[in-house]
This record gives C-alpha cells, structure tokens and sequence, in this order.
C-alpha cells in the first residue's frame, strides 16, 4: 500500500483497528465469519485447516492455556490484517467516503513538487507543505482510481494534476504549468 491509500484509510475510520493478533483474530471469527470456519479461512484466505487451528487456539487463550499471540506465521498474519482492515466499520466507511465525494477533503502533505512551464521558469524540484480543500471530484477520482487498483504513481498524478489545479494555478495565475509529485514525506487527509 502506499502513502495515498493509507492516507484514505486512516480518514475513513473513526477508531483504529485492533492492534493484537488475537484481537484481529477474534473480530474476523465473530463479526465477519460468525463463527464459521470456512468463512474466516476465506475471509483470512488461508485453508479451513488452518482456520480450525486459530479458532481451537482462541479457545485456548480464552481458557487460559495459552499465553501471548496465536502461532502464525508473519505471511498469514498479513493475511489477516489486510482482512479486518477491509471489514473494519463498513457503515462509516461508507458514510464518509460519500461524504468526501459530494463536499471535498482537506489535504495536508509535504512532499517534493517539480514544476515544468515556460521559458525563464524553473523546473528544480522543491520540497513543500501544503495544505488545501480539495473538491469532491478529486475525492471521486482518487476513490475509483484505488478501487480500480490503481498504483501509488497512479494516485499521485491524480494528486499533482489536483493541486496544479486547485493550489498552484487557482485564479487563473501560472496556466501552463505543470505539476509533478514526487517523494512524499508524509501526508494526511481530512474528509
């Protein structure tokens, strides 16, 4: 993932997801699966064998057996992660993603601009922090260029034609300038 679906993700949960192993586990075996084998290993997407393990030891934690994290081996606790990242508050997902799209986002990123123009213009990259409203149209591009599967690149000329648009030509100075983003430091977005 890069820093542009991330940023989306961090704006559209309201709480982070569980930090724990155990924790995610158990979210996925009682919320998304409702405690169906088969469900949680397609949900995970591992084998259902694997599936009974996980589920035999939350049973354990629960008794007090076993102590700490569940075995898993880092691939599959990816695995896990990225589902209950998915399923994680599907109801504000939504709501805020609709949101973003009909009334815009705040954008607030550092990252290095290069600029192209014309003549006696400079195109050295430099680094800068902004922070502006976006429009909903950007938040619609962004939304479907990541359902889409686009690549962070991708994303981040949706980004720099957006901010050539609304930050560095807005009122009509600097037209034929042209925006490049690249190395962002970090970045945050308010929907």
């Amino acid at each position: 993932m890069g820093e542009i679906h991330e940023g989306l993700e961090r704006a559209e949960r309201t709480r982070p997801i569980p930090a724990h192993l155990n924790t995610r586990v158990r979210f996925l075996w009682e919320k998304v699966a409702k405690e169906d084998t088969a469900a949680l290993a397609r949900a995970a997407g591992v084998s259902v064998r694997t599936a009974q393990r996980w589920v035999h030891a939350l049973k354990a934690v629960a008794e007090g057996e076993l102590k700490g994290d569940i075995p898993m081996a880092k691939a599959n606790a990816a695995k896990v992660e990225q589902a209950v990242r998915a399923a994680w508050q599907p109801r504000v997902k939504k709501r805020v993603r609709r949101d973003a799209e009909k009334n815009g986002f705040m954008l607030h990123i550092q990252a290095t601009f290069g600029y192209s123009a014309a003549a006696a213009s400079t195109d050295d990259p430099r680094q800068r922090s902004i922070t502006q409203k976006m429009p909903g149209e950007v938040a619609q591009t962004l939304y479907a260029a990541r359902d889409a599967g686009a690549t962070q690149a991708e994303q981040e000329q949706i980004l720099a034609d957006a901010l050539g648009e609304h930050y560095f030509r807005q009122g009509g100075r600097a037209r034929r300038l042209d925006v490049d983003l690249n190395d962002i430091a970090w970045m945050d977005m308010e929907l």
